[in-house]
């Protein structure tokens, strides 16, 4: 069920993290999450266990152990911590209901979910516990999923240690293939032993000598007033020895009955009265227990209650076999009675065959009947105590059977009345929940939209002007007293386009502006916009930086090793640049609002330009207030001299050589 995945999920991103959950669900090739009513395959378990002890590198067992510890966790957490509290006053009446609770929880949920991860619909596991003398338990644990049988002492431990304040510890002692059972079973023996646990408090407080349970002894009795023992050894000697063994201390002797102190309180034991005959006849028996068998060790019936001989009318011949009118549903057992009476202790389903019901039975559903088993040892009978299982009023109509068929007495009526309100509950709260998934995809979907819709955004604006203009804000200009800036274009563009195709152009730009536009981001450095072949960067805007120079010179270099990259359309060479770079202070700010663009302005712009367009191919144009910029930086330049520039008159210039101290492969951000 979604709800065992759902909490593995959990328990793997609250310990492991979200990354961890991510890649172990990917490996496995399942969903990121279940509905919690909904079946799944056991299959997408076992893969998520299977790679979560692979990617944690942990053992199964241990895996299957603190996913078991965590699964208890996560049921009280869901709703079931009453109902879980409730099964039983010790350890061993917990186990001892275990397989109650999963026939109940199938019924009243219609194969929901269950405690111990599988539900009755698809075999459930059976629990079967005996006492041994030295206070230890044997659990039989049967179930037809091989190796998680670890999740077991991981459940029962933290039930133990929670419920009942007992640390148990958990070893296999013995382990099966169950041929008794319907089909091949793995058959679990754990031995379970417990030892109490003190709080810290009680540790101090007392040793573990035997001294502080003798002090404990006499402080009870000391509080029990004369009367009240007087009383209690009177009632030993009316009973005679076979309540109490003579041997017995006298404590013992007292704390071995029934003894109430001042408070009135019921301090120790409880024997039933049986009277000396049975005072009820055996049509009133009959017919107040109306679903009720008595069979012998042959499975012969001595006895059926008045409405499963109604149903099934060939009980009425007694003595006939009751395993030719029923099957065992669950525990799947043979039908034999050392198999019933080695699972006495569990709820059995019987169904009727269809071979064997009337006419007007045959095409209706067969009807099936869950109680408990009572062994008679005084008779050797078994006593089969049941009730039709009926979840709801369609399936009481579809058998066409009525409530007045089932006795007042048996809470089967109240129950499928409510199970029928639950059942709408239930489909309610499946629509929410599959509602609930929808919308979380949608808003995953909406957030990967987000992000793309971001990254473009980022790709025209920057990253703080963008985030400015979505909140509605105004964005100022801004003047950035020193930053450098980069102009290149194609050597011979104009006569390329004169030969070539469109489609040509477009495709010889967009290889050369891929390759520019991942140096951007190895050198951090801003793209500011592209124009035809013209291509501007700058550096220490809209972010200042005292590297900006360095930067934008790095970048250019790699310009020019990129460009031999990109082919020329009409020569099949590699296209040549022309690179120019100025630095000096700039005024930004967003232009327009229909398509808004970061934009600079100033002198510097348009000595930049010029630094390109009285460039030479293949060459980086340097001003001489960006050659100062880069002097003292590790970087090789050589002096072109004087030269005239268009509305600027004589300025003297120079050229970037290379990188003095980085490689090739770190200009051009490969590994």
């Amino acid at each position: 069920y979604g709800f065992i995945n759902t909490c593995l999920k959990s328990l793997v991103v609250e310990k492991y993290g979200e990354e961890t959950w991510e890649k172990l669900r990917l490996q496995a090739g399942v969903q990121d999450s279940f509905l919690t009513f909904e079946v799944y395959e056991d299959e997408i378990t076992m893969q998520l266990v299977d790679k979560a002890c692979k990617i944690l590198g942990v053992p199964a067992d241990v895996v299957l152990r603190e996913f078991g510890e965590y699964f208890f966790e996560f049921c009280k957490r869901s709703g079931y911590d009453h109902m879980l509290r409730t099964l039983g006053g010790n350890l061993y009446e917990f186990i001892e209901n275990l397989d109650a609770l999963h026939s109940y929880l199938s019924l009243s949920y219609q194969a929901t979910l269950v405690l111990f991860v599988f539900p009755q619909e698809m075999n459930a596991p059976s629990f079967r516990v005996e006492k041994n003398e030295d206070g230890s338990m044997h659990l039989h644990y049967y179930s037809d999923r091989r190796g998680l049988c670890h999740i077991v002492p991981g459940i029962i431990g933290a039930a133990a240690l929670d419920f009942f304040n007992i640390e148990i510890s958990m070893e296999i002692v013995n382990q099966t293939e169950e041929e008794e059972r319907t089909g091949k079973k793995e058959h679990i023996v754990f031995l379970v032993t417990q030892n109490p646990v003190f709080s810290y408090k009680e540790r101090n407080k007392f040793s573990s000598s035997p001294q502080y349970l003798a002090d404990s002894e006499k402080q009870i009795e000391n509080q029990l007033n004369k009367e009240d023992l007087e009383k209690a050894k009177n009632t030993i000697r009316d009973r005679g020895s076979s309540v109490c063994p003579v041997k017995k201390s006298h404590w013992k002797t007292i704390r071995g009955i029934i003894t109430l102190g001042k408070a009135g309180k019921l301090l120790r034991g409880f024997e039933p009265v049986y009277p000396k005959s049975l005072w009820i006849d055996t049509k009133t028996f009959c017919n107040g227990l109306p679903f009720h068998m008595v069979f012998d060790k042959e499975l012969k019936v001595k006895q059926a209650g008045v409405s499963i001989q109604k149903i099934v009318p060939g009980l009425q011949t007694m003595g006939i076999c009751l395993d030719h009118y029923f099957s065992i549903i669950h525990p799947e057992v043979p039908f034999t009675i050392s198999s019933i009476q080695k699972f006495i202790n569990s709820q059995f389903v019987f169904q009727t065959r269809r071979e064997m019901m009337p006419e007007s039975w045959k095409q209706r559903p067969m009807l099936e009947l869950r109680g408990q088993m009572i062994w008679m040892e005084s008779l050797q009978c078994m006593l089969y105590l049941c009730s039709p299982l009926l979840r709801t009023l369609h399936e009481l109509e579809e058998r066409q059977m009525h409530i007045a068929d089932i006795a007042p007495h048996d809470v089967t009526r109240d129950l499928i009345l409510l199970n029928q309100q639950r059942l709408a509950e239930m489909e309610l709260s499946n629509q929410l929940e599959r509602k609930k998934e929808e919308l979380r995809i949608l808003s995953k979907h909406l957030e990967e939209e987000k992000k793309k819709t971001e990254a473009l955004l980022y790709a025209m604006l920057p990253q703080h002007v963008a985030n400015q203009l979505k909140e509605g804000k105004r964005v100022e200009a801004g003047e950035f007293k020193e930053c450098t800036i980069l102009f290149s274009d194609v050597v011979t563009f104009t006569n390329i386009c004169a030969q070539c195709e469109p489609i040509q152009i477009v495709l010889m730009l967009n290889s050369m502006y891929l390759r520019f536009d991942r140096l951007t981001t190895v050198h951090d450095v801003y793209k500011v916009e592209t124009i035809g072949d013209a291509y501007m960067v700058v550096g220490g805007v809209p972010v200042p930086v005292p590297t900006h120079a360095e930067r934008v010179a790095n970048f250019a270099l790699g310009m020019i090793i990129a460009a031999k990259g990109v082919q020329n359309p009409v020569s099949g060479n590699p296209i040549q640049i022309r690179v120019g770079i100025h630095t000096g202070p700039v005024l930004a700010g967003v232009v327009g609002e229909k398509m808004p663009r970061y934009c600079l302005f100033g002198d510097t712009v348009n000595i930049a330009s010029r630094m390109e367009s009285h460039g030479v191919p293949s060459k980086i144009h340097l001003s001489s207030s960006a050659y100062q910029c880069l002097k003292y930086k590790n970087f090789e330049m050589t002096e072109r001299g004087e030269i005239e520039v268009k509305g600027k008159g004589k300025m003297h210039t120079y050229f970037l050589i290379r990188n003095k101290t980085a490689t090739e492969n770190e200009i051009m951000g490969r590994p």
